[in-house]
């Protein structure tokens, strides 16, 4: 940091005398200065120092002066007690006064609210208002600042105390400070980067605070040396100058560090202020000195590859990694004079010691140091260097080598004066120094070595300084911006380039390196020409593709394509060279222009890499098959290139050179694959059929393929591919074209004939898909094909015709007439076509879904249906399992034929059967039901219609027996209440059942119980008993024959129960029931037998069924 003049006057009076500059104020926009002198305001032009005009209009001293933040007008105080409104044409518009003296002045930076300080009092004034607002103080005002929101108003006084004012003038807080030392300069910081407001207050007990808007205070007191008498801050808060007692002006960081001076003096400073929005200070001195400085900010730092280490605020340094953009700040708290940085270590100088730091890991991307080592001395230098255990400190002509503990080691002195040094890496505590001196001289210098070695001298002096990687070349940049480049080996001056500030070798390349001048960078390989491209800045390093440049004070990663040498090594077909540039970063175009380079100039090695670079599988396949039929002896480097000029589109001259080579198929099948059919003729010309017929086919192909089907079809037909062409004709749902080519086709060609009759069939044209079987000869298509189009009577007639068909036809129509619930018509198909167990499939399923649908009679019906089917098959196959099955069917018809009257009187609100009909079906049922309950048929139902009718009937022990059972089943809700009521009511019934319900057996002459525990046989001769089926109340005798089946046939010639054939059956005429009462029961149902030795009744097919 330096300070330079840029113009000083100084005040008289008339009398020469000199007058003391109190306060000075900035117009906004930095183009005016106002200075309080005497008993004048005095404006100045800033940029040269002119006297623009004195204003008069105080009739005393002018102590303060003040600038609104908009600009369109300032005010200034004196001893005279007024204060005058300027207008920024320099016209006084207004003046109003104190009771004392003014102290100072402060415009609102928000609403232009002028706030005037007098001894005794302030006084708070807007162009609004038509009064000044005046508030009282029990000491001395001596400054006075706003906050950056306008809304609070520091006043410092004479009795140590500073007090915190509202915009209305209300005290908010109030700071005493120890002692009661006059406060003579207090100052808001005017960032808004900040989160708090803070409060820097100077004292004459030579102290600098800081305080919040609270009034707590940050940090310690600073100690300052002297009296302060002015303080203020830069436009973003970073730094503080301060002047006084001291007859200077010094620069501060915001948190009270010295960075030392901007200008010494004469006499006390009183007042100093920074230039809005720049780094320009006026100094305003007791013996009427005004100095107008401009403050250069040096840029320290250091930079080693990839990470760059630079100062920040003066006492942080920041480490950047340039390639992750990752930051961290080291905060030294004191100016920073030097950074060195090389490998994990960094090295800071500040005033009084040097802190050496290290990397925490050995990570590329560790951004986290800790102090390694401290050396508390004070060294003087020009420039510092860092290696991995010792610091270079350079003076002049003077090199000096230190340990970290700050001893030193050796030292070297120059012929010249050191003007460049750099660190060029090598092992640990050798490493090796890159001096440029002066004189021209460029050393090498190793730190554990105390002579130097010299490379080379020129007769200029050295500016810049790179070696290559391989300490081969040597890149100097003179005093003339002239870059040279010699080897070192020989000391030849290899090449040189005008207009250059600073060099920078390629890490990752040898023969590259860049420079930087003019406003240009400058990319130079090997020795191809220099490209240009624009850049603001120096050149520091360059590594791949980065370069890394540093602009005023910022430090950038600039990447940069290294596409122009890398065409430049293409265009000397040096492909390996261009690759290696390549790798240090060229855009995808660049990869890819140089993969086809080498490829065309049959350098595959480089090629595949380059296209794997770009992803180009296909290229990449075509370097593959190359490289394998090369392992197999082919070597024709003619061939070779024909298929990477097929690849490139060049087809012309791929066909010429598989022509040339003798390959004519390679360029026929290349025109071909390309569509490009009037090419392929044109080379073909009248060559072999089979060519022009697969040429056909492949243009029929392209055709297919760009969605022209009918010349596809076409083609495909003049070239004999029927097949293709019928595909292509059938998908299309050409009908007409489907028959003609059917037609025209020989019956030898079965297969495109078939694929025909396929297509007209699924495109619902069955008759002429019938024709094309007959055509073929096809009995059994043709069969199947009237089968799934539905049409039985064309298929019964060819069964008629060829018996063999019939299990194809009669299967699929019986399951049809399934399907189509006709299944007594699918009964009679199944039986056709020898399907049996089908057939009883059916039948069962039937019984089922009808058991499971509470349609009892309907299944009484199908297991009646069931039965005669399994009599059929017993009488046909003479299986026995089938007659247990009639039986058993037979059983279970006459319970669901029983059970479907029980049904409808306890589920549907009226009954056709007379209360004995109901009493005697229930007897019938759990007569037959004790040993096992078929799937519908409820116990409940039965229970409760026996109990009911029975009560009715009066056989009351029968109803308790009945309601008795029902409370040991489970009873539906609907019942509960009735059963409940009856098993309630019959208690009070006599326990005994009607003499006249008792059934006799007619064979032996027994009463039987109404409940038999045996089932529906005689107690005593165990005879059957034999029921009508229509009200089940009259037992019908036995026949003594050996037959068991107690149904027979309802026409004469039937077998008997007796086991003899009728040769008449009467119908019964009625049977009387017992009891005395000759009521008749129709019995129609019934048959009875007329041998003579049976005359017994036999049970025709119920009605109904």
């Amino acid at each position: 940091m330096r300070a330079v003049p840029t113009w000083i006057d100084r005040v008289h009076d008339r009398e020469k005398v000199e007058q003391c500059i109190y306060d000075i104020a900035f117009k906004p926009d930095g183009t005016q200065l106002i200075v309080a002198t005497g008993n004048r305001v005095l404006v100045y032009d800033t940029s040269d120092g002119t006297l623009i005009q004195p204003l008069k209009g105080h009739r005393d001293t002018v102590y303060c002066v003040a600038y609104a933040k908009d600009g369109k007008r300032f005010a200034s105080g004196s001893t005279d007690k007024s204060i005058i409104i300027w207008t920024s044409k320099l016209e006084g518009i207004l003046k109003y006064t104190h009771n004392d003296s003014i102290q100072c002045i402060a415009y609102n930076p928000v609403t232009h609210q002028l706030a005037s300080c007098s001894s005794s009092d302030f006084g708070l004034w807007s162009p609004e208002q038509k009064s000044v607002s005046k508030h009282k103080v029990n000491s001395k005002i001596t400054c006075c600042s706003w906050t950056n929101d306008g809304q609070y108003l520091a006043i410092g006084l004479f009795s140590g105390v500073v007090s915190i004012r509202s915009k209305s003038g209300e005290e908010k807080v109030r700071i005493e400070r120890p002692g009661g030392v006059p406060i003579w300069s207090i100052c808001w910081n005017p960032s808004k980067d900040e989160h708090t407001d803070i409060l820097a207050v100077a004292d004459w007990g030579q102290r600098l605070s800081f305080y919040q808007l609270s009034g707590k205070q940050i940090g310690k007191d600073r100690a300052l040396n002297f009296d302060p008498c002015c303080i203020s801050y830069f436009t973003k808060g970073e730094y503080i100058v301060m002047g006084g007692s001291d007859k200077q002006v010094s620069l501060y960081t915001k948190d009270g560090v010295r960075l030392g001076s901007i200008g010494e003096q004469q006499s006390w400073v009183w007042t100093c202020r920074v230039k809005p929005d720049s780094n320009y200070v006026v100094v305003g001195c007791q013996d009427g000195t005004i100095a107008f400085y401009q403050i250069i900010f040096s840029t320290v730092h250091g930079l080693y590859k990839d990470r760059y280490a630079y100062r920040d605020s003066m006492t942080d340094v920041i480490v950047q990694h340039l390639i992750t953009e990752q930051k961290v700040r080291i905060r030294c708290r004191e100016l920073v004079k030097k950074i060195a940085i090389y490998k994990n270590r960094l090295a800071i100088q500040l005033p009084e010691k040097i802190l050496i730091y290290e990397l925490f890991s050995e990570d590329n991307t560790d951004m986290h140091y800790r102090v390694k080592e401290k050396i508390a001395k004070k060294f003087e230098c020009n420039l510092l260097v860092v290696c991995s255990q010792h610091l270079i400190l350079c003076l002049e002509k003077r090199l000096q080598c230190l340990s970290f503990s700050g001893v030193k080691e050796r030292e070297w002195l120059m012929e010249s004066l050191i003007r460049y040094i750099k660190v060029i890496g090598g092992p640990s505590g050798r490493e090796g120094l890159l001096v440029g001196l002066k004189n021209g001289q460029i050393l090498k210098i190793f730190v554990d070595n105390p002579f130097a070695i010299v490379l080379l001298k020129q007769a200029t002096s050295v500016r810049c300084l790179d070696m290559s990687t391989s300490r081969n070349k040597l890149a100097v940049v003179d005093e003339h911006n002239t870059c040279l480049v010699y080897d070192i080996s020989t000391k030849e001056l290899l090449f040189q380039e005008p207009n250059a500030n600073s060099v920078a070798w390629n890490t990752q390349c040898e023969d590259m390196l860049c420079f930087s001048g003019g406003g240009f960078l400058n990319i130079k390989a090997s020795n191809f020409p220099v490209h240009q491209q624009k850049l603001q800045g120096f050149v520091v390093g360059y590594n791949g593709s980065k370069i890394f440049c540093l602009h005023v004070y910022a430090m950038s990663a600039v990447e940069v394509p290294q596409s122009a040498p890398m065409y430049q090594y293409l265009e000397k077909k040096m492909y390996k060279e261009a690759y290696q540039i390549a790798c240090l970063g060229v855009t995808e175009n660049d990869w890819r222009d140089l993969a086809i380079e080498a490829l065309e100039g049959m350098d595959f090695d480089t090629a595949k890499k380059a296209f794997i670079r770009v992803r180009d599988l296909r290229y990449l396949e075509l370097i593959s098959s190359i490289e394998e039929r090369k392992k197999h002896g082919e070597n024709d480097n003619e061939l070779f290139l024909a298929d990477v000029y097929a690849y490139q589109g060049k087809f012309h001259e791929a066909a010429k050179l598989y022509k040339k080579t003798g390959n004519n198929s390679r360029a026929l099948n290349m025109y071909t694959d390309l569509r490009m059919f009037d090419y392929a003729k044109d080379f073909l010309g009248s060559g072999d059929p089979k060519d022009t017929k697969m040429l056909i086919t492949k243009q029929a192909d392209w055709a297919r393929n760009i969605n022209e089907p009918k010349a596809a079809a076409e083609m495909y037909l003049s070239a004999g591919e029927h097949l293709k062409a019928i595909e292509i004709i059938g998908d299309h749902g050409w009908v007409d074209m489907l028959i003609d080519v059917a037609r025209k086709l020989d019956k030898a060609e079965r297969e495109p004939l078939s694929r025909c009759a396929y297509f007209l069939k699924k495109l619902q044209h069955p008759g002429y898909a019938a024709e094309t079987y007959m055509k073929m000869g096809d009995l059994e298509a043709q069969v199947l094909l009237h089968v799934e189009t539905r049409h039985w009577e064309e298929a019964f007639s060819l069964v008629d015709k060829h018996p063999q068909f019939k299990d194809i036809v009669y299967v699929p129509y019986a399951q049809w007439l399934a399907e189509n619930d006709q299944f007594e018509e699918a009964q009679k198909a199944f039986h056709k076509a020898g399907r049996q167990d089908e057939a009883v499939k059916v039948l069962e399923q039937l019984t089922h879904n009808a058991v499971l649908e509470s349609r009892f009679n309907d299944a009484a019906y199908y297991y009646w249906m069931l039965s005669m089917q399994c009599l059929d098959i017993a009488r046909a196959e003479k299986q026995l399992e089938m007659l247990k099955k009639f039986h058993h069917f037979q059983h279970l018809a006459e319970l669901y034929h029983a059970y479907h009257s029980i049904q409808r009187y306890t589920d549907e609100p009226f009954s056709s059967h007379l209360p004995e009909a109901l009493f005697n079906i229930s007897r019938f049922l759990l007569h037959n039901l004790t040993k096992e309950t078929p799937l519908g048929i409820s116990k409940v139902n039965t229970l409760y219609a026996l109990a009911k009718q029975s009560k009715a009937l009066g056989a009351y022990k029968l109803a308790r027996y009945a309601y008795d059972k029902l409370q040991g089943l489970r009873i539906p809700a609907r019942f509960q209440e009735s059963i409940d009521l009856g098993s309630l009511t019959i208690r009070s019934k006599p326990f005994h059942d009607s003499e006249e319900f008792v059934p006799m057996c007619y064979r032996c002459s027994t009463n039987n119980p109404l409940l038999n525990n045996q089932g529906n046989v005689c107690i005593n001769c165990r005879q059957p008993f034999v029921f009508s089926a229509s009200s089940y109340g009259e037992e019908m005798p036995e026949c003594p024959g050996e037959g068991k089946d107690r149904r027979g046939p309802t026409t004469p010639g039937g077998l008997n129960r007796c086991g003899t054939t009728c040769t008449q059956n009467k119908p019964d005429a009625g049977v009387p029931v017992r009891g005395g009462r000759r009521d008749w029961e129709c019995t129609s149902g019934w048959a009875i037998c007329d041998h003579r030795d049976c005359r017994g009744r036999f049970l025709r097919q119920p009605a109904g069924l």
